[in-house]
């Protein structure tokens, strides 16, 4: 299989010429087939202009078709968004709130899973905050935060600067015994791990595409699982939200019956187009494989980082870690050895007082002993 990934990482990733790319749950870099994909759209919108409009929408509904495949679920329950912070606004502006109502969250949370619920508290909603212990989130410590009031639960599935990975299957049988919805930002785990959502009926569903699944910012999804549809308040409505054309004679309100509702206008055209390839390499790979070798990757550099004596942090136990490793050490702070390390050529960030790297697929082993070495070297020239 390592032929594979050297021939990907030739073929797919000219970043990896210059770069020991190691900043995924930041923003990646484009394939090469997406940056061709933007590259062709954007020279079609300079000859063509709209005449190929209708080429263009086909692919956004075979792109709507792919993540409806890769999530198990029905396309009628993906709608096309710009980001996870839009998705997981328009679920929490368009819940049914009652007066007196409550949301619990980890409070380790990246602020998009934060501030839409804070945002609520004119509505009478109030917002629990959870905090983590020993490196990881207790689903008992959730469960202690839930009463009567409480009506959803937003949670990550994987936290963004402790790479500690939720379990879903355990959360969706919490709420489902407390008849609380579960909203999920998913930015940080669709790609390297799997989600189904017929086997984890999770109620809502976000993420951007410009982190894990390898494709530009402003393409992303929010998935409303089909009996929730309904039941939720449209946000965000415009031409596209209704059944009939925007150039019929006559104004007749009527929202489409899926989760296209919440695509109220035109979409990022070029951006969900680069999505669409990026999404074809990792279905080539297979969801499995690409799941299989972002772990190998992220526990290769959970070993490295400790024969390097910085410590990792969190949980160790492998059914909490993801494609996410933060270390630490007591003499380099996290902002100064990754400003270090861009200086050797090696892309990480500073989270939260923690060195955050984040591998992918196409990442090698010489990317990793780079990295091991400019660790040692830091630590040593602090």
């Amino acid at each position: 299989m390592a032929d594979v990934w050297d021939e990907l990482r030739m073929t797919e990733f000219p970043v990896a010429r210059r770069w020991a790319y190691l900043d995924h749950a930041a923003v990646a870099p484009l394939p090469r087939r997406s940056g061709a994909v933007l590259r062709a759209w954007t020279l079609e919108q300079e000859e063509n202009g709209v005449v190929n409009w209708p080429a263009w929408a086909a692919k956004i509904e075979a792109i709507r078709d792919c993540i409806a495949s890769l999530l198990s679920a029905h396309r009628d329950e993906i709608a096309l968004v710009n980001s996870t912070t839009q998705g997981i606004g328009l679920i929490a502006e368009g819940f049914p709130w009652r007066d007196g109502d409550s949301v619990v969250i980890p409070a380790e949370e990246y602020p998009s899973n934060i501030y839409p619920w804070m945002n609520l508290a004119s509505r009478g909603v109030s917002v629990r905050l959870v905090p983590s212990r020993a490196g990881r989130i207790w689903p008992e410590d959730l469960i202690e935060a839930m009463d009567q009031t409480t009506r959803v639960l937003a949670i990550s599935h994987v936290e963004f600067a402790s790479g500690f990975r939720n379990d879903l299957d355990r959360l969706v049988e919490i709420c489902r015994v407390r008849g609380v919805a579960l909203c999920v930002d998913a930015i940080q785990g669709f790609g390297p791990l799997a989600i189904d959502v017929r086997r984890t009926p999770i109620d809502f569903l976000a993420a951007d595409g410009h982190k894990w699944l390898l494709g530009p910012e402003g393409a992303g999804l929010l998935y409303v699982r089909r009996d929730w549809i309904d039941r939720l308040r449209a946000i965000g409505v415009g031409w596209h939200s209704v059944v009939g054309s925007y150039n019929a004679p006559e104004i007749e309100f009527r929202l489409k019956p899926n989760a296209q509702r919440w695509e109220g206008g035109s979409f990022n055209m070029a951006g969900l187009q680069a999505l669409g390839a990026s999404l074809s390499l990792l279905q080539e790979i297979g969801a499995e494989a690409v799941s299989k070798r972002i772990l190998d990757r992220a526990a290769a550099v959970r070993e490295l980082s400790t024969r390097a004596d910085w410590r990792v942090t969190g949980s160790k136990r492998p059914e909490d870690c993801s494609g996410i490793v933060a270390i630490e050490h007591d003499d380099v702070p996290a902002q100064q050895a990754a400003h270090a390390l861009r200086q050797q050529g090696i892309v990480v960030c500073a989270r939260r007082g923690k060195l955050r790297i984040s591998p992918h697929i196409y990442n090698d082993d010489d990317d990793l002993e780079r990295l091991h070495d400019a660790l040692v070297t830091c630590r040593r020239h602090v």
